[in-house]
């Protein structure tokens, strides 16, 4: 049955061409692939003390795989903060190293200059976490409230939100989106350390400070496993506390999956 169906398809839709007002189309004789949505991913440099944070970016690259996007990674061209050696968690007094150059590690030697990243090419942007964010593509680390952000990484912000295009932001990078889009709502997850399982719980009251609206949110939900991401749909702005929460690394996979998965729903893609 199945080999007659095929034999007779390009007769039956010839039929059915001649027959629909719309033409063939109408029919849907052949299915029309959606063009996948075209998804930037900036990043900080490499390893969490001093860059990206290397699980985050995994993460987001392989849910963005599984959602079928098209992926190009970003960074600035700029000289880090400062180096750190991940074996002492102490600065590495003696070394200099490159954004750019360091997140090419991440990125398999695929990345360009953040300068060249435009809304014109992309469908959405999402910036993984890490003290990069806080350290090379901002000043918050030192700065708090007072901070400053690259202007190329405020320049994508300010485009992509004016152009209503998704921006997605994990761990300690929605400071930038609370610094640059004022009103925004984000998520790091709790405003209380509770003992040690949300460290970074101050920075909340820090996004408060910035001019953004702080959502609390969990990284794992009830006796389920269902991970929350906070969808700013005004904004088009979605975030998940990820590495801001001590839990099982799974629970960080799922929530970015999560961020990731909203992303692309808002591209439309």
């Amino acid at each position: 049955a199945a080999a007659m169906l095929l034999s007779r398809g390009p007769a039956l839709c010839t039929a059915l061409r001649r027959a629909a007002p719309g033409g063939l189309a109408s029919f849907h004789c052949s299915a029309r692939r959606r063009r996948a949505a075209r998804v930037a991913v900036v990043l900080s440099g490499c390893g969490v003390y001093d860059g990206t944070e290397i699980h985050e970016a995994s993460a987001i690259l392989v849910h963005l795989s599984r959602g079928g996007a098209e992926v190009q990674m970003y960074a600035p061209d700029v000289p880090q903060m400062h180096v750190i050696d991940h074996s002492k968690g102490q600065p590495a007094e003696a070394e200099s190293r490159n954004v750019l150059v360091e997140s090419a590690r991440i990125a398999r030697g695929k990345i360009a200059s953040l300068a060249k990243l435009t809304t014109a090419d992309h469908d959405a942007v999402i910036f993984p976490g890490g003290f990069g964010a806080a350290k090379n593509l901002s000043t918050f680390a030192v700065d708090g409230k007072d901070c400053k952000v690259n202007r190329e990484v405020e320049r994508v912000l300010k485009d992509f939100h004016k152009a209503g295009k998704p921006i997605g932001l994990c761990c300690i990078s929605p400071v930038l989106a609370a610094k640059v889009l004022s009103g925004a709502e984000v998520t790091v997850g709790h405003e209380e350390e509770e003992g040690g399982k949300w460290p970074y719980a101050g920075t909340a009251g820090a996004i408060k400070e910035l001019g953004g609206k702080h959502c609390v949110k969990e990284a794992v939900f009830s006796l389920t496993p269902f991970y929350e991401a906070h969808v700013d749909t005004k904004n088009k702005v979605v975030t998940t506390p990820a590495f801001m929460c001590e839990t099982e690394l799974h629970n960080i996979f799922d929530g970015i999956g999560a961020m990731v998965k909203n992303v692309l729903k808002l591209t439309g893609k």
